[in-house]
């Protein structure tokens, strides 16, 4: 069932560009309602047992003569990831109901990039998994470069070409695989024992190539930049989702396939990680508009993610897949925030400008929403984000302990530029300066302030916040699948 994910929503994604206009939106939304729905109920109803190995779902033979199949498998930590893309979808669809300029090709390539993350998740042979990776960039270009605003057409090209340099990368680490074991299977190339010499620079390679989605440090600026240039979909999609192809693609892929070499270059991997989560969260504390700062914070909390990846022990592991969920919905619910329910009725994003303004008193449920996500962002306990990141760091501190110390200082900055964001966003009684003057001036004057969040608005955000809830509150619900996957990983120290 859950391979009908892809089936359902690149057939949804056709059919929005064929039904008239005011169906189009129906038509994502359902589309998406029902990705979720089939991926819930695989969740409830496989034995957590059934999950601890990459488990053949379908295969079918698609170019016998190069050894290519159609083939798709689950395990634990590919459920995990379906699971956050199709919360993400469903809450960006509902983020995107009143999209009026070209509403049926905005939703087309928005459902394209859906379909093409589920496709990652779930593939099992390396050439389709490539397919479906560089599949996602076609659409969210257009998204981008469309629909987009600040500097849209740079944003989008900005993040194509990143995107592309790192494929080609990827694709040469694929070709030394394919040829040195003759198979694409990953199943058969995880037990494969490639030589040393050829592990010790195939494996950087490979793992380059999709750690620059992952946003690493210094591959990381095309993050910020196209968070900014999307529009609110393409944000929530980019954080929400797209970021994780990297991730997971790292552990699945590059880390199971060349371990011997991915030990050689763990320690570089952490260096990175550190300099990236320390970095990214320092800039963000010096930033003016409101996206950037979530922005920067996306490639701060990503991070974390390479950080637990690149400890290798079981514990730091699941915490990076967990991480990857919990700051899939949180980066998700903090774009629709800013630049659906803040910008769309004061039209700005300067938080100098939203200072003068008291948005808590005017957009009482958005100033709610923000605080839950910014609550999650920084760990608090209660929250996804407390549970990832506090996973990754005691399993990272048997193989890293002075990272893990470094971290916290990282862990200070979030906290430091999150509260700044809220503070100016929403609870800034008075104007500081000419600009919060200037900013007021923005605000329709005509919105009905007792009904101003949509009802899509609230139900996306709700979705979001109770996500990020029930995980931080009872995150053995999904630790009791990730952890049995990844103890079948040939990597762990």
């Amino acid at each position: 069932m859950i391979a009908w994910t892809i089936y359902i929503t690149v057939a949804g994604a056709v059919l929005s560009l064929l039904v008239p206009r005011v169906v189009a939106r129906w038509m994502a939304l359902l589309t998406t309602i029902a990705g979720l729905a089939l991926t819930l109920v695989m969740f409830v109803r496989t034995p957590i047992e059934n999950l601890a190995h990459f488990t053949t779902i379908v295969r079918v033979p698609w170019v016998p003569a190069l050894g290519m199949n159609y083939h798709l498998a689950i395990d634990g930590v590919s459920l995990t990831m379906v699971l956050v893309t199709g919360i993400s979808a469903v809450s960006t669809v509902l983020f995107s109901w009143d999209v009026e300029d070209r509403q049926n090709e905005f939703f087309f390539w928005l459902l394209l990039v859906v379909g093409g993350c589920y496709g990652v998740f779930l593939s099992a042979d390396l050439f389709l998994f490539f397919v479906f990776y560089e599949l996602v960039i076609v659409p969210k270009y257009f998204l981008i470069a469309i629909f987009g605003s600040t500097n849209k057409e740079y944003g989008a090209m900005k993040l194509t070409l990143y995107s592309f340099f790192g494929g080609m990368f990827v694709f040469v680490g694929i070709l030394v695989a394919y040829v040195t074991a003759g198979s694409l299977d990953l199943g058969q190339l995880s037990e494969f024992q490639f030589p040393p010499h050829l592990q010790t620079w195939a494996f950087p390679v490979l793992f380059l190539g999709f750690a620059v989605l992952a946003g690493i440090w210094p591959l990381h600026t095309w993050a910020p930049t196209g968070h900014v240039a999307a529009p609110t979909a393409g944000s929530m999609l980019l954080a929400g989702i797209v970021m994780k192809l990297g991730s997971y693609a790292g552990l699945r892929v590059a880390m199971n396939l060349f371990p011997q070499g991915f030990q050689m270059w763990s320690k570089w991997i952490v260096v990175l990680a550190v300099i990236g989560i320390i970095y990214a969260a320092a800039v963000a504390l010096r930033q003016g508009d409101l996206k950037f700062v979530i922005g920067y914070s996306s490639v701060s909390h990503m991070g974390f993610v390479l950080l637990g990846l690149a400890a290798a022990t079981s514990l730091s592991v699941s915490g990076a897949v967990l991480q990857m969920f919990s700051h899939g919905v949180i980066a998700a619910l903090l774009f629709a925030v800013a630049g659906r329910m803040i910008y769309r009725r004061t039209h700005t994003r300067e938080l100098d400008a939203l200072a003068g303004m008291n948005l808590s008193r005017i957009l009482p449920f958005a100033a709610f929403a923000f605080v839950i996500a910014s609550a999650a962002s920084m760990g608090i306990p209660g929250f996804s984000g407390f549970a990832a990141e506090i996973t990754i760091l005691i399993g990272a501190w048997k193989t890293y302990p002075v990272a893990v110390w470094i971290t916290g200082a990282g862990m200070v900055l979030v906290a430091a530029f999150t509260l700044r964001a809220l503070k100016q966003s929403f609870f800034a009684d008075k104007p500081e300066g000419v600009r919060a003057q200037e900013g007021r001036v923005a605000l329709d004057p005509d919105w009905n302030e007792q009904d101003s969040i949509t009802v899509a608005e609230k139900c996306g955000a709700c979705l979001l916040m109770f996500a990020t809830l029930a995980v931080g509150i009872y995150p053995k619900l999904l630790l009791d699948r990730i952890m049995p996957a990844v103890e079948t990983m040939r990597f762990l120290k």
